[in-house]
């Protein structure tokens, strides 16, 4: 098949999976995952206190050119999360709040855009969850070609249509559709581990002592004195 093409069906992760992995937030899940798929921190929410999840539909635009939004606001399916990367780095308004509206009205769980958004002020009055790297009022042309539901490369981390995306208010995180399953596991076993951590701390236990910390800063060579010219 050639690069510019617009697939209309992808596999999903099951729906189940994808609410326990919204559901832990990123910071955990990227923990469970073995520290790996974390967009770079350029990418960021342009609004406060949403958390999601929700299969890939990929875009792969021109730069400065949203057609290929447009044509991708056809296959979304509900709970999905568009993802946009661009071919070429780019602050551009890829989307606003027209564009929003399209995608909200087919269900769209949020957005992730690897360059700007613009109408912001709107899209936070709707509510509709928003990830970019800028926001810009720098408009787009419709002109170029691209694809949608192809793998692209975003932030630093390859997306295949389909993948879970979880976002919240620390980035957002990338799962594998392979692997969820396994991480939702490993997210759930780090939610009762820390629970048990929470109490211990508030019972004013240390954390240096309890992961074993003080043995591997002695073994450091770290000294505790009591005072600091000892």
């Amino acid at each position: 098949m050639g690069r510019n093409i617009v697939v209309r069906t992808i596999d999903r992760a099951d729906p189940e999976t994808i609410a326990a992995l919204a559901a832990a937030g990123v910071a955990t899940v990227h923990e469970a995952a073995g520290k790996r798929g974390l967009l770079d921190s350029g990418v960021r929410p342009i609004q406060e206190g949403k958390r999601i999840a929700g299969s890939a539909v990929t875009v792969s635009c021109t730069a400065g050119d949203n057609m290929m939004i447009h044509a991708a606001v056809e296959v979304v399916q509900e709970g999905d999360v568009l993802v946009v990367a661009t071919t070429a780095p780019s602050t551009h308004g890829m989307v606003g709040e027209l564009l929003a509206v399209s995608l909200r009205a087919r269900s769209c769980r949020g957005l992730v855009v690897d360059a700007g958004v613009r109408d912001v002020a709107d899209l936070r009055a709707m509510g509709f969850p928003v990830w970019s790297r800028a926001i810009h009022a720098q408009g787009t042309e419709k002109a170029a070609p691209g694809s949608v539901n192809t793998p692209i490369a975003i932030a630093g981390v390859t997306i295949e249509p389909g993948d879970v995306i979880v976002a919240d208010d620390d980035g957002v995180m990338v799962v594998p559709r392979g692997s969820t399953d396994e991480v939702r596991r490993a997210a759930e076993q780090r939610i009762v581990a820390e629970e048990t951590t929470r109490r211990r701390l508030a019972n004013r236990e240390l954390g240096v002592d309890f992961y074993g910390l003080r043995e591997r800063l002695e073994a450091l060579g770290v000294r505790w004195v009591d005072r600091a010219e000892d």
